[in-house]
């Protein structure tokens, strides 16, 4: 998935059908004095309902739909004849999707499962016909009931990717490389901070068939959470993944500090995120001798307090043992 199709953020204006109204027939028929009334209900106005797509990544698809508008339900007729309903109309997202009124920012409901629906705006009901105002005083009504008028409504969309493992780290940390040798995925890739600008997602492949998704974040750099760098946009992103994978290169200064600090970027956007499995995988590992590795081992056994591996996605040092880690994990 190429940066341009990834859109995770998308306004609407949904607008339901009016209700239909009720019939004010009354009975006409040779040989038949003073049928009655036989007007028949107006039909419901169609809803507009929101349903999950498992094979959606991205609401892509939603981009230059501004506006949905459901049908508008027929008038009552003759002989108690019930009016069609307004067809429904249906907005397919992706799973992690959250909906939200526009004027209150207010969350409307979150889909998280496949064919799951809910209805974001609700058609009009259609109005009773003057067959259901006959008594024995007044026989033949001459009124009915108008149909309820539609509802509209500005939301806004937001999707949350459900993957298994979310990478984290500064920018340049070698995320987006990890995710192109570990998947099929082909993401940008260079030699400056800030390659990758939006989420981008990879099947990892396992034993026996199995598999496991993997997202790659844009970098979080110091003060994230209150606006600073992108990943204050993205760290979404990250509240819906089982397992965190905090990226740190090897040729970084203090290792332990840029843990706290991204650890301390998450707390402040959500302090849930902390209660995720989280696992450190030491990158750039090409660049250490064996010497070096044993004096930085030894060095952060003492000072991490969470289990941590060394990779080198260049070398392929270490990924089949991050693979088996993170599946352990995971099950």
């Amino acid at each position: 998935m190429t940066e341009g199709n990834f859109v995770d953020y998308v306004k609407m204006y949904v607008t339901s059908g009016n209700g239909g109204k009720g019939s004010m027939h009354l009975h006409r028929e040779k040989f038949v004095t003073k049928g009655g009334p036989d007007g028949g209900d107006g039909g419901r106005g169609g809803h507009v309902i929101i349903r999950g797509n498992e094979n959606l990544w991205t609401l892509l698809h939603l981009k230059f739909k501004k506006h949905v508008q459901a049908g508008h339900g027929e008038h009552g007729s003759k002989s108690r004849s019930t009016g069609a309903d307004g067809q429904d109309e249906y907005i397919d997202v992706p799973l992690g999707t959250v909906v939200r009124d526009a004027e209150s920012n207010d969350i409307l409901f979150e889909i998280t499962e496949h064919n799951q629906e809910k209805i974001v705006v609700e058609g009009g009901m259609g109005g009773l016909g003057n067959w259901h105002f006959r008594t024995s005083t007044n026989q033949t009504p001459r009124y009915a009931q108008p149909g309820i008028p539609k509802q509209e409504k500005e939301i806004l969309m937001e999707l949350k990717i459900l993957a298994d493992v979310g990478l984290v780290g500064f920018p340049n940390a070698g995320k987006s490389t990890l995710l192109s040798v570990i998947t099929s995925a082909k993401p940008k890739i260079a030699d400056y901070e800030f390659t990758t600008l939006k989420p981008n997602l990879g099947i990892v492949q396992y034993r026996d068939f199995q598999t496991f998704v993997m997202a790659d974040i844009p970098g979080i750099i110091e003060g994230a959470a209150e606006g600073k760098g992108l990943g204050h946009y993205f760290l979404r992103h990250i509240e819906r993944n089982s397992i965190l994978l905090f990226l740190i290169p090897a040729d970084a200064k203090d290792i332990k500090k840029q843990y706290d600090i991204l650890l301390d970027e998450l707390r402040r956007y959500n302090p849930e995120m902390l209660d995720k499995d989280r696992l450190i995988a030491i990158s750039k590992c090409d660049m250490l001798d064996d010497e070096l590795k044993a004096e930085l081992k030894v060095e952060l056994d003492k000072e991490l307090p969470i289990d941590y591996m060394f990779i080198s996605s260049v070398a392929q040092q270490g990924i089949t043992e991050l693979k088996d880690k993170l599946w352990k994990m995971l099950n």
